[in-house]
């Protein structure tokens, strides 16, 4: 039980950047069109995919961190899981 709730907020952890980015980024974009009244499909999805890339540089280094260290915490922890 242990291993699914910490499976559990390792995702929502490591989902939580970009996730935040997009949302962000894609109200900001909604506002501007609504504004504007333009309504081009690729003005949303550009600046939602560099700000994601963004994201991904700089939180990158971090999140890998976070899964190696989770990764290497459940491999240690078999011969306690197996019996």
């Amino acid at each position: 039980m242990t291993v699914g709730r910490q499976t559990l907020e390792i995702t929502i952890l490591l989902a939580a950047p970009p996730l935040l980015a997009a949302l962000v980024v894609g109200l900001l974009i909604s506002l501007f069109q609504a504004a504007t009244q333009i309504n081009e499909m690729t003005l949303s999805f550009i600046p939602k995919l560099l700000a994601l890339v963004m994201v991904m540089l700089v939180a990158g280094p971090w999140m890998m961190t976070q899964l190696v260290d989770y990764t290497r915490r459940l491999y240690e922890s078999i011969p306690t899981l197996i019996g």
